[in-house]
């Protein structure tokens, strides 16, 4: 990459995100409207998206509307999601429709609305390398230096993953969930021939539910955990996801902080309720149309193997005793996802502090520990989930978090997060 960095035609920002998810679009929407500096987002997508290939109708989010951008730290800002309904006349159709929880396409509509009114979101740019000078950073695409900044937030999450153990099977018959949606209309041809579906959590389900609703009559659900668990969407379980608990986290040890976390994961890395009751219901329907149930449940089994045996994908399954084996046509994979690697070049990344598992060390104050950054902060989105709790990785407490970074960024209290009654003393 030519460094031409110090000409006038790069731009320089105060901060530059890598990524234009929820997370780093809170960010934005926060600084914009607290600071005359200016912040940049690069994203690879080619427009607004959050996981738009899994957008299958009747599909909710998991949180409430008004865990939106910004509204749990500055609920008067113009990006808040009720701004979004007002502004775009949507307010009656939606109240009215009483939603649990709204659907997921009406978030990712909100997502487009608000990175419209951002002042420098760029999209189709596949950042690929980050270096750091004298200046700041510097970060660029195909060859180019596209922009250089005094800080740096990352914010590109995971991806999903073929687990190797089906890397070798045909791809228009083994594939991810992200791929349903354009591989269903060929897999209609015999919607009575098995499909399997192998991913125990919401993305799993919500595949399952995609197949049943297209007229699938033979869908079996693999899922590893002795039970397809629900999410615990108690009063106290939903205490777990304000500052009061984060900050209580930091004062535990380690080891028993990530014990902690471990344990937290049913009240949110499990399937929602409305979910799991529309597929039963669906699933009864399909009983009563065909003398017996569309889709088989399949707790405790851990597909390992798939192999092409003549025209069947044969899947191994290990349960608690014994291995299985299952005959299907088609398989969708919801199950494994990889971290996205930062392309920081070679020197700033030898700079960066990794843990034991070569995972990126991050403060409570999202910040990212390396040597020599001399006030030049670089800032990790959705990459702590073990250190600073499963809130970090969740929509639940975006604008909280980025008032977090904002007010490290800038070494004072822009936002006050606070969170002072709580019923619960966790010590």
């Amino acid at each position: 990459m030519s460094d031409d960095s110090t000409t006038p035609t790069v731009p320089t920002y105060h901060a530059v995100g890598v990524g234009a998810g929820p997370a780093n679009l809170s960010l934005a929407a926060l600084f914009e409207s607290s600071s005359t500096e200016q912040i940049a987002l690069f994203d690879r997508q080619p427009g607004p998206a959050w996981h738009n290939q899994l957008l299958h109708r009747g599909v909710r989010m998991q949180t409430s509307w008004l865990k939106d951008l910004v509204s749990l730290v500055d609920p008067t800002h113009e990006l808040s999601f009720l701004n979004y309904l007002v502004t775009t006349g949507r307010t009656y159709a939606l109240l009215n429709a009483q939603f649990d929880f709204m659907p997921r396409r009406e978030y990712v509509r909100y997502l487009a609305w608000a990175a419209e009114r951002l002042h420098n979101v760029h999209y189709g740019v596949t950042i690929d390398r980050i270096s750091f000078g004298d200046g700041g950073f510097v970060v660029g695409a195909d060859g180019r230096t596209l922009a250089r900044s005094e800080h740096l937030v990352i914010g590109v999450g995971s991806r999903p993953a073929l687990p190797p153990a089906f890397a070798q099977l045909p791809a228009p018959r083994v594939f991810i969930a992200d791929e349903l949606a354009r591989r269903i209309d060929a897999m209609a041809v015999d919607r009575d021939a098995p499909v399997g579906v192998v991913g125990g959590r919401q993305t799993g389900v919500e595949a399952v539910l995609r197949l049943l609703n297209a007229g699938f009559t033979n869908i079996s659900w693999f899922g590893r955990r002795l039970w397809f668990e629900t999410m615990d969407d108690s009063p106290n379980a939903n205490d777990v996801y304000r500052p009061s608990h984060a900050e209580a986290l930091q004062r535990l040890s380690p080891p028993t902080r990530r014990r902690v976390i471990k344990e937290l994961r049913p009240t949110g890395d499990a399937l929602t309720p409305g979910v799991m009751r529309a597929l039963y219901q669906a699933n009864y329907d399909g009983l009563l149309e065909l003398g017996r149930f569309p889709v088989t449940l399949y707790p405790a089994r851990d597909v390992i193997a798939g192999a092409l045996v003549g025209d069947d994908i044969v899947l191994t399954a290990q349960t608690p005793e014994r291995r299985e084996t299952h005959h299907v046509r088609h398989v969708v994979i919801a199950a494994g996802r990889e971290t996205v690697d930062v392309p920081f070049d070679d020197e700033l990344r030898d700079r960066i502090e990794v843990d034991d598992n070569g995972e990126i060390v991050v403060e409570t104050d999202y910040s990212v520990r390396w040597k020599g950054m001399n006030g030049h902060r670089i800032y990790a989105l959705n990459r702590a989930a073990t250190t600073l709790g499963i809130t970090d990785s969740n929509l639940t407490m975006l604008p909280v978090r980025s008032a977090i970074v904002l007010n490290s960024m800038f070494g004072r209290e822009i936002f006050s997060v606070r969170d002072e009654l709580s019923p619960v003393n966790w010590g």
